[in-house]
């Protein structure tokens, strides 16, 4: 009798306990994210899983057709493992909103290039992302397609802004230099 009834007691803690453990991933994790004009879903799926290798899974999930093409206003839900689902209008009202939770780390940046400086800088831009800062090839992110090193983990517009300006200044001292030499060779 006592080994029976020990026996119930260990199996009905397991399950609490189970429980408690699926309960707290769902409450606790799960966001809704908004696609934003300029986002991607391989951007998307860099900022939150840190990872761009499942971009066709990703799509998949989401009955996305071309994974170059995503909507401004679409919901996609965020789960604690990274994955992203399309979110149901019932979890869009009652979860966080990821876009709420903008990089902490970067504040606004107004770039000082202005006239031919400027110009420039708009084509580079449009020859390497489109103009897209959520564009993303191999390590390369963003507008202007810097190294991810050079970005320390802040893909904001801002900080994409503030280090592509660093960048051309130290390398070629401006902006018409960078475009020369990407007309000469194919990259800046």
């Amino acid at each position: 009798m006592f080994k029976k009834n020990l026996t119930k007691i260990v199996a009905s803690v397991a399950a609490l306990g189970a429980g408690v453990a699926a309960t707290t991933a769902v409450a606790n994790a799960d966001t809704v994210y908004t696609v934003q004009s300029g986002d991607t879903l391989s951007g998307i799926s860099m900022k939150f899983a840190k990872d761009t290798n499942h971009v066709n899974e990703l799509a998949q999930k989401n009955n996305i057709k071309d994974v170059n093409v995503i909507y401004v206003g679409q919901r996609l839900l965020i789960t604690s493992d990274g994955q992203i689902e399309q979110a149901t209008a019932k979890q869009a009202a009652t979860l966080p909103s990821a876009n709420n939770t903008a990089n902490t780390n970067s504040s606004s940046y107004t770039s000082s290039v202005s006239g031919s400086e400027a110009a420039a800088k708009a084509w580079i831009a449009a020859r390497e992302s489109g103009g897209n800062y959520g564009a993303t090839n191999g390590q390369y992110i963003g507008k202007y397609q810097l190294s991810a090193s050079y970005l320390g983990g802040d893909y904001s517009p801002a900080n994409q802004e503030r280090v592509a300006d660093q960048y051309v200044a130290s390398r070629y001292g401006s902006w018409q230099n960078a475009q020369a030499h990407w007309q000469a060779n194919g990259w800046y």
